[in-house]
């Protein structure tokens, strides 16, 4: 007989129920909980790109404008086509339209467009809105645009090195698209839309946007105005001294920014020459910063600073040139060959004897030297916001003898970058204080915000206001070496000129191959500029500083006298004479004539008789310019 339920036994098995049930409930809460609050965010990214196709919207990258707001380089919109082989009815149909807008061949985009094994194939990259407009209007089923950016350069060739150029995908590539591409490049975007299993489109689906945030702009320290004058007359070079290549840099002596910088030969931004990669390699270098040389004469500047500075010799310190120097058994020669006889401190400057710089480099010591060499920063990088910069190069100082340093008084044995020269330079004719070069003064963000990213820095002090203040008169008394102001008539241009030898990369001298270079600084009492020109193997018969470099120099500061209406400093005419014919004629007899013409000369050679003059007869020159003798 079955046993009858109690009130007791029916209240037991409830419960029991109960306690099941809020058990399962309980379970199902906790997995609930895990799911949507634990693993809600995973999960549902994860749904969302099961049921949706989405297109990349490619962030703009920020523009670059030079110091007076002028536009160097903007973004601007493209699209870039895919196809989703799955929606495609006809796909020969599609692949021969696509194949005749896009101008691609049928067969690979024909592969493309039936390959269903793939939910989504780019068809090309970057295409024009006019294209794009007409892909639009042939409705094509399973064929989709998404917005890309290009880069455009406004000035196309301008600042070639120094802007450099970005990739297909945006990324930049050298210059200063690649130092800062991070602050230049933007935040992507995203178009999503609502697909099936098979990955098509679902027709009436819900879509989704989200806008891509552009990258930051830049403002540079470059002055479109005067870095066109630079290239201008770097163009010229090429073409008059038939040079390999050319290089100049502008600075500000005072603040240590960078007003012009470029190197030609180059090439126009908006269409980057990528079929040589070696070739352009290259023209991308930006080789003020990035490639060492010997200076030349140009180093003078630095030695006879800091023999000034250390009082080893003064305005009336004589030194007597023979022509050469023997030491510790080298005879190492004065490019004068017959010698600048007995001179004193600002001759031997504007004859630039290499026996007077010996003599003062001696006068140093190696541990002073380096000491100097130090303080202007040579040996290490200067910091410049530049990829791939140079230290230099200097001998290891307990390996130096006196035959080393000795070179080294006069720019030989010693390598180093120009950017490197001239920041020491500046720090000389500016009182005395070595300073932060830079090419990148603000970044101003997307909501409007501007942050300084560089501003003048001092780095140190290399000597005194006396000694900058001798330096700059002789600078001045080398340009100008008649009367003041006839460099560039009116103006008061220092400089000094450099012509140094290469050497082949296994070491040796490159027979025939040097670098000329003329080193400017204006006003020359207080620069406010600095200007370094290099002629690199110029080809055209010369290949002195002074008659390579230096008249280009002249052209370079004349357009930036015309381009900021600086008024002359003077206004006493310059007197010109007209280049007379020696040719054929002893040396002795032509340095007469020179002299009485005031006109100067360097001597290529060790003959007695005149074979070639540059420039030649008839040409109009202003008093005090040098010109060059072939014995």
């Amino acid at each position: 007989m079955q046993k009858p339920y109690t009130l007791h036994s029916l209240r037991k098995r409830i419960l029991a129920v109960a306690i099941v049930i809020s058990f399962i409930f309980c379970a199902l809460g906790v997995r609930m909980f895990v799911l949507q609050i634990i693993n809600g965010e995973k999960l549902q990214l994860k749904a969302t790109d099961q049921w949706t196709r989405d297109l990349a919207i490619i962030a703009p990258r920020g523009n670059i404008y030079d110091s007076t707001g002028a536009t160097m380089a903007v973004s601007y919109t493209t699209y870039n086509v895919f196809v989703r082989a799955r929606e495609v009815d006809e796909p020969s149909a599609v692949a021969q339209a696509l194949a005749q807008i896009l101008g691609l061949q049928f067969s690979k985009v024909y592969d493309k467009v039936k390959d269903k094994s793939q939910s989504e194939v780019l068809i090309k990259m970057q295409i024009d809105g006019q294209t794009a407009e007409d892909l639009y209007k042939c409705h094509m089923k399973g064929v989709y645009m998404a917005e890309n950016v290009a880069r455009y350069y406004t000035y196309g060739n301008l600042m070639t090195q120094v802007l450099g150029f970005t990739s297909v995908d945006n990324v930049g590539q050298s210059g200063i698209e690649a130092y800062f591409n991070e602050m230049l490049t933007g935040r992507d975007g995203y178009s999503y839309v609502q697909s099936d299993l098979q990955g098509k489109e679902i027709s009436g689906s819900l879509r989704y946007y989200i806008a891509a945030q552009r990258g930051c702009d830049l403002t540079l320290t470059l002055d479109s105005k005067i870095q066109l004058v630079l290239e201008n007359t770097l163009e010229k070079v090429m073409v008059e001294q038939k040079a390999k290549s050319a290089t100049g840099l502008i600075i500000g002596a005072k603040t240590g920014q960078l007003l012009a910088l470029s190197t030609k030969p180059s090439f126009d931004l908006n269409e980057v020459p990528r079929d040589d990669l070696t070739a352009l390699f290259d023209m991308s270098k930006v080789k003020a910063v990035t490639d060492v040389y010997e200076p030349g004469s140009t180093f003078k500047i630095l030695t006879v600073a800091a023999a000034l500075e250390e009082g080893l010799t003064n305005f009336e310190d004589r030194f007597y040139c023979p022509g050469y120097r023997v030491i510790d058994g080298v005879r190492i020669k004065c490019w004068r060959s017959i010698g600048h006889g007995s001179q004193n401190l600002i001759e031997a400057f504007q004859n630039s004897c290499n026996c007077c710089f010996m003599d003062l480099a001696l006068r140093l010591g190696v541990d002073k030297f380096y000491e100097y060499m130090q303080k202007f920063g040579l040996g290490k990088a200067t910091g410049i916001s530049i990829t791939g910069e140079a230290k230099g190069i200097l001998m290891n100082k307990s390996l130096v003898k006196r035959v080393d340093l000795a070179r080294m008084g006069f720019g030989h044995a010693v390598a180093l970058t120009p950017i490197q020269l001239a920041m020491a330079v500046s720090s000389i004719t500016n009182g005395g204080n070595l300073l932060q070069p830079y090419l990148v003064s603000q970044r101003t963000s997307p909501d409007g915000q501007v942050q300084v990213l560089s501003s003048t820095q001092t780095k140190g002090k290399v000597c005194s206001y006396e000694t900058s203040q001798k330096v700059n008169t002789l600078l001045e008394k080398a340009t100008n070496k008649l009367e003041p102001y006839t460099f560039v008539e009116g103006y008061n241009v220092g400089g000094k000129t450099g012509t140094a030898q290469k050497y082949k990369q296994g070491g040796g001298i490159d027979q025939g191959k040097y670098i000329s270079s003329f080193l400017g600084s204006y006003p020359a009492n207080d620069p406010e500029y600095i200007l370094l020109l290099l002629v690199d193997e110029p080809g055209a018969g010369a290949y002195y500083g002074s008659v390579v470099a230096a008249p280009y120099g002249k052209e370079v500061f004349s357009g930036i006298f015309e381009y900021l209406s600086i008024e002359k400093d003077s206004s006493d005419p310059v007197e010109y004479v007209t280049m007379p014919s020696l040719v054929g004629i002893s040396l002795t007899d032509a340095s007469v004539i020179l002299k009485q013409l005031g006109l100067f000369y360097e001597l290529d050679g060790e003959g007695e008789y005149i074979l070639q003059q540059l420039p030649p007869q008839g040409t109009s020159l202003a008093k005090g310019t040098t010109i060059v003798l072939i014995t």
